[in-house]
């Protein structure tokens, strides 16, 4: 990227392996503040490899991530979330646990946690739902539910796994709008996608991972642009080349 512009997440020639294969290298680039990240490549590229290297959850082999984001503030929301459905949990204490990793998880809610959960799930337009068990939930619902989570952890640092996949429309507009206000109050945010609709609509930068390499670039250059980098974020998103 060119130009200067305010970053707390930047990669320094990184390197990640798994079973001592190399995945990624010389991973170099920033994730910019206040903007939405568009994470594309094919399956294999290393997409969740990258991303439990920015979360710690996996040791560089070389170079490093540097974040200044406190790590009660970075939340990652995984496509398949573990979650045990049949637990008797409802949607209000799914929610409240997002206060956990600042909170913690032995100390009581007070009022101020209550305020803010209901706030966070109208917001999410799920407060009808507060005292209904996960394992009754739709996929939308539930996916709701998790970015209620996240709001109420109040995440400058949030990474989302296909975050729209297996949702209704409906559900895909509120999400879109929610990650749109964060990313305007300031937290930087890294979506993975496959959806070229999706990708126009709600990506400020996109991050194109193939053969091992990363290529910052943006949605115009994908959308209308011809050189080779355009070809290869098509080809990641599993769409076919300009030309072809």
């Amino acid at each position: 990227m060119t130009g200067r512009y305010a970053s707390r997440l930047e990669l320094q020639n990184l390197q990640l392996a798994r079973a001592n294969r190399t995945v990624l290298e010389h991973v170099t680039g920033s994730f910019r503040d206040g903007a939405i990240t568009a994470l594309v490549g094919a399956n294999g590229a290393g997409k969740s490899t990258l991303v439990q290297g920015i979360m710690g959850m996996l040791r560089p082999v070389a170079g490093k991530v540097v974040c200044s984001v406190p790590k009660e503030r970075r939340a990652w929301l995984p496509q398949q979330l573990a979650l045990d459905l049949t637990f008797p949990m409802s949607v209000e204490e799914l929610v409240m646990t997002g206060s956990w990793p600042s909170h913690g998880s032995f100390t009581g809610y007070c009022a101020r946690h209550y305020r803010h959960g209901r706030d966070v799930m109208a917001r999410l337009g799920i407060s009808q739902l507060a005292h209904r068990p996960l394992g009754e939930l739709s996929g939308g619902q539930r996916q709701r539910a998790l970015i209620a989570r996240t709001l109420m952890q109040e995440a400058e640092l949030l990474l989302l796994d296909e975050p729209f996949a297996n949702v209704d429309s409906e559900t895909v507009d509120v999400l879109m709008r929610v990650l749109r206000d964060m990313a305007i109050k300031g937290a930087t945010i890294i979506v993975v996608l496959h959806d070229m609709e999706q990708l126009a609509q709600l990506a400020d930068e996109v991050v194109v991972l193939r053969q091992g390499h990363a290529h910052w670039t943006t949605p115009q250059t994908i959308l209308h642009s011809q050189p080779e980098v355009a070809n290869n974020a098509r080809l990641a998103l599993g769409l076919p080349g300009v030309g072809a």
